[in-house]
């Protein structure tokens, strides 16, 4: 698919940490990006949804809304499956009716955490948070209606300029302490929003379906992500590793969620660049630190 021209609705697009780079992405692809956020309209109301998509007149719909507060959906469970489980396939549905690409994002969330290798797509996803659950039970909606034009892109441990995460708040936290406690024991894939744009971009204009993994190359732990923050931003705060248990959240965490991108990789024939040179540019870039 060639995007030159094209009209790319994005759900999430004014707001979102990955709708933001997303739209910015688009239109430097030579798209028309039509970035909207829940003030646009509830996707959770049918008829509000496919008025508004009349109205834009998209040729493509990227669905990069959701619920993201991962121990608030513990509380929030019905909110959690309205956003990411009932609204997507009531989005593909609109997009269906026009014969139009689909595009969903979700997460590595999805898995158990209990391999130790990377996890593929062909991976049986087995979530135990309310955050996870509602976004497994997302994907599955979404494939149930079988429709051949649906990309569902998972990524994982998002970073990036636009909005609030855990790269900003760590060095944010770092500038007022001398030292920060951070958990050693989870290991996953670091994602920079404008790499996972960019990524999801170069599938949709391979007219790839069905699921696929984004993320930066590497892994590491939420800890040794924290040190090359502070390292790269080069502040004077000592960070120091501690397991799970000492840091107990609402929502219990996969302790191994690390995306396969070979998939990726067969499809475009790029190879993501390294978390670490990703998260150079996030801090000294965007962020303007060190």
């Amino acid at each position: 698919m060639n995007l030159s021209g094209l009209r790319v609705m994005v759900l999430g697009g004014k707001t979102g940490l990955l709708g933001q780079s997303l739209t910015k992405t688009l239109a430097s692809a030579g798209a028309v990006p039509i970035p909207l956020s829940s003030a646009d309209g509830d996707i959770l109301d049918p008829h509000r949804v496919s008025r508004l998509i009349d109205r834009k007149d998209p040729d493509l719909l990227i669905n990069a809304a959701a619920y993201t507060q991962v121990d608030q959906a513990e509380d929030e469970e019905e909110l959690a499956f309205a956003l990411n489980a009932t609204a997507p396939p009531l989005l593909l549905a609109e997009a269906a009716k026009r014969f139009i690409p689909f595009v969903h994002f979700s997460t590595d969330f999805v898995f158990k955490g209990d391999k130790r290798t990377p996890y593929t797509e062909y991976d049986e996803p087995g979530a135990f948070s309310v955050y996870g659950i509602s976004k497994t039970a997302g994907e599955r909606n979404l494939l149930k209606i079988g429709y051949d034009k649906t990309l569902i892109i998972r990524t994982s441990w998002l970073f990036g300029p636009g909005r609030i995460n855990f790269v900003e708040k760590i060095l944010g936290l770092a500038e007022t302490r001398g030292a920060l406690s951070v958990v050693d024991d989870q290991t996953g894939s670091p994602s920079y929003a404008p790499d996972i744009a960019v990524g999801a971009l170069r599938l949709i204009e391979h007219d790839a379906t069905g699921i696929y993994h984004v993320a930066n190359s590497g892994e590491t732990t939420w800890y040794r992500l924290a040190r090359a923050a502070v390292e790269l931003a080069g502040m004077d705060c000592k960070v120091e590793p501690i397991p799970s248990r000492d840091y107990p959240t609402k929502a219990v965490r996969p302790a191994y969620s690390v995306l396969d991108l070979s998939r990726f990789i067969r499809t475009t024939g790029i190879t993501p660049r390294h978390w670490r040179e990703a998260l150079r540019d996030y801090v000294r870039q965007d962020l303007k630190r060190g």
